[in-house]
């Protein structure tokens, strides 16, 4: 009995040694051996001094050690905003700039602008003025084949005072909703307006913003029951998809500012629209509302209304008129089936992609790379709805995708849809400078969640989005990393992570919106 017993404590012995020398001992050894391409810290990144952005490594996916001219200070107080936007990584210098790089000229754009200023005036009592020096002419000169706008234009900033201050001389309804006359198909699923209920508001030096009304209290989630595709349109999340767009770097969604707007004296007095005027109404508690052109919604029961003249809404800055900057919507791989039962064939093909990337134009090029910032981009904000892009035509193919229409994110902060990041799930692809962001914004020094409460701060209809939706965003961020972090496991970096930017720059001084 005793020999035995000697004999099963020698095995066991002998099994932890062996697992010791195979799980410990045996990678260290290897480890001695292989080149290092890195000093490796707590961290998973590096970003050299000089050069280009180093590849992300594995062993820590919320950690980004910085430069040393780059380090931030301990935690004082400071602008958590200021610092991100003064760090390295939003500091990538752009290829200059010639004619065919930027999407307007300005004789272009202000003879443009002269010929609709002289129809204006024909037709309106009120004054308008002519501005070659407006915020919105900046902005729409600033776009170019990589931006909407830069990181730094002060025009932007102008652009988002001006929406929220400058007097409205027109209220008229917007031209997609102008193109179904009031006649919608109450068989359709999918209703091609309704709940929308925007309109398309002029100011005074004849900048042109898209207003959409309050819907949703910001407490109020999107029932559990309710499918994507009739989900209400929520003012604040069009305006906090501008701040989340510019704190990724990505600079895809126009300018959004919130503002109070009177319904009576800046929509129903200013327009000429007959139609329109005829959908306003006294409510009984003799407040201002009115609703959509839509037949099928044509109640006062869908109405949104003043109090008992002021509604809270978002004004999104037009683009530039197709006549002079034409552009093409083009619907998206992973769109959703829009009915009650159907599925798409990715949601039941895990190699879905693998056929996208034999398509045109996803077989070469940004395009796909773009799709994936997309779909990063509207699972942090919990938007299901992405069945189009659009893309400017001057750019072609490796032009950006504009991120429009993102007013059925922030419906939900209790429940992350994992699918919308399919594109980056199946196709295991990504940005190395958009992940590079993305850890960065995982760290406490600039917390995803700090710098969205930061920026939104800056809006007159602060708090645009409550705790609960802020704390979210730090979450999916999480869910975003990990997602990478199993491709690379699986196929390895180099496979996964897509060089682009390579160079920095010392950037002027920054404000933040």
């Amino acid at each position: 009995m005793l020999r035995r017993d000697r004999l099963f404590l020698a095995a066991t012995l002998t099994a932890v040694f062996s697992a010791d020398l195979y799980f410990i001992l045996l990678p260290k050894l290897r480890s001695l051996g292989r080149p290092h391409s890195c000093s490796c810290g707590p961290g998973n990144l590096s970003l050299p001094r000089q050069g280009g952005l180093a590849t992300p490594l594995l062993s820590n996916w919320t950690s980004v050690p910085l430069p040393d001219s780059a380090t931030p200070e301990p935690a004082d107080g400071g602008s958590k905003l200021e610092k991100l936007f003064a760090h390295t990584l939003y500091n990538i210098q752009t290829p200059s700039l010639g004619p065919e790089e930027r999407l307007l000229q300005a004789e272009q754009l202000i003879e443009y602008y002269r010929r609709k200023v002289s129809r204006w005036e024909s037709v309106t009592e009120h004054e308008v003025t002519y501005d070659p020096d407006a915020s919105w002419m900046k902005f729409h000169l600033g776009i170019n084949r990589y931006a909407l706008y830069s990181r730094d234009d002060p025009a932007v900033l102008q652009l988002l005072k001006d929406m929220q201050n400058m007097a409205v001389v027109s209220a008229d309804y917007t031209q997609d909703e102008k193109a179904l006359k009031g006649a919608c198909d109450c068989t359709q699923v999918v209703k091609p307006s309704g709940h929308h209920l925007k309109l398309a508001l002029k100011m005074k030096n004849f900048a042109k913003a898209m207003f959409k009304p309050m819907r949703q209290q910001r407490d109020e989630e999107t029932p559990e029951d309710s499918f994507y595709f009739v989900d209400f349109q929520r003012h604040n999340a069009e305006i906090a998809a501008f701040h989340l767009d510019r704190i990724l770097d990505f600079q895809r969604v126009p300018p959004v500012a919130g503002r109070l707007v009177n319904v009576t004296g800046e929509v129903l007095q200013v327009t000429h629209n007959e139609d329109l005027r005829a959908v306003f109404f006294t409510s009984p508690a003799n407040n201002t509302c009115f609703f959509a052109k839509c037949l099928y919604v044509c109640k006062t029961e869908y109405a949104v209304c003043g109090r008992p003249d002021l509604l809270e809404g978002s004004l999104s800055a037009y683009l530039p008129g197709l006549s002079i900057a034409p552009r093409i919507s083009i619907p998206n791989p992973w769109t959703r089936s829009y009915t009650f039962t159907g599925r798409e064939e990715w949601e039941v093909n895990p190699f879905y992609c693998d056929t996208v990337k034999q398509l045109y134009p996803y077989n070469s090029g940004n395009r796909l790379l773009n799709i994936i910032d997309m779909s990063i981009f509207d699972f942090l904000t919990g938007n299901m709805d992405r069945h189009h892009y659009e893309i400017f035509t001057k750019f072609g193919d490796e032009g950006f995708l504009l991120h429009l229409d993102n007013a059925r994110g922030f419906g939900k902060h209790s429940q992350d849809e994992t699918s919308i990041l399919a594109p980056l799930s199946q196709c295991c692809m990504i940005k190395r400078s958009t992940l590079l962001r993305l850890q960065l914004l995982a760290r406490s020094e600039f917390r995803l969640s700090d710098v969205m409460r930061e920026s939104l701060e800056g809006d007159p209809l602060r708090p645009v989005l409550t705790e609960p939706h802020l704390l979210a965003l730090d979450r999916r961020l999480q869910k975003v990393l990990r997602v990478v972090q199993r491709c690379v496991r699986r196929l390895g970096e180099e496979e996964v992570i897509t060089k682009d930017f390579i160079k920095t720059y010392n950037p002027p001084s920054h404000q933040s919106v």
